[in-house]
């Protein structure tokens, strides 16, 4: 039974993917902006395509970030709504997990260090060791505190920040690292990794690890009569 996957931390993303990993639809947009007027039309388009009817499926699965606040908080939103709809379970899945999950699927042996463009030298960072066992828990990073954590071990780099972290390493590295710098990940993996995990252990909230640049300016505040 095909599972509904949704992703808007990077750009716009959404899949059909069988319970077998089979990816029966797909479509994504580069669009930055506009996350909700895009995303319905995005999944109807899906299910059209796939010839798949919303009551055949059996789980919407969104990833959670980390990411910018807004296209996140439309995904995930449009994602619960889609379940309370259609009375389906709504898996959450990491952002970070989704960039490493296709290289640890392909060599487990090979630490996979997943890097996010967080902007003013800062990247979200994720180091996943063998058999995929989180290193470094997830965290918001100076760049150069990355580098300094891709240099321990040979390395497979990805994410949207994985280029900056390879430049870092360039005079340093005994052994050059593998590179994915695409900058969305892939997502039949947000299908794939949630099809395996339960709303119970990863439910559908934003993962930000950074607070927001827009703050309430409380000193501005007109004082209650």
């Amino acid at each position: 039974m095909p599972i509904l996957a949704l992703d808007t931390s990077s750009a716009i993303a959404v899949a059909l993917v069988s319970d077998a990993g089979d990816t029966l639809a797909a479509t994504s947009s580069a669009e930055q902006r506009h996350h909700a007027e895009l995303l319905a039309p995005m999944v109807t388009a899906v299910l059209a395509e796939a010839g798949v009817d919303r009551s055949e499926l059996t789980a919407v699965v969104a990833g959670t970030g980390p990411a910018p606040f807004t296209g996140l908080r439309v995904g995930l939103a449009a994602a619960r709504g889609f379940g309370v709809a259609t009375s389906l379970p709504v898996v959450g899945i990491s952002t970070l997990a989704v960039y490493a999950a296709p290289h640890l699927a392909t060599d487990s042996r090979v630490p996979v260090v997943a890097a996010i463009d967080a902007r003013h030298e800062h990247v979200y960072l994720q180091v996943f060791g063998p058999a995929g066992r989180t290193v470094i828990a997830p965290r918001l990073t100076p760049l150069n505190e990355a580098i300094r954590a891709a240099s321990e071990a040979p390395s497979c780099l990805v994410g949207s920040a994985a280029r900056a972290v390879a430049d870092g390493l360039a005079i340093s590295a005994p052994v050059p690292p593998t590179i994915d710098s695409r900058a969305a990940p892939d997502i039949a993996w947000v299908a794939q990794i949630g099809a395996v995990t339960s709303e119970e252990k990863s439910p559908p909230r934003p993962f930000y690890l950074r607070a927001p640049d827009a703050q309430p300016q409380n000193a501005a505040q007109l004082p209650r009569r």
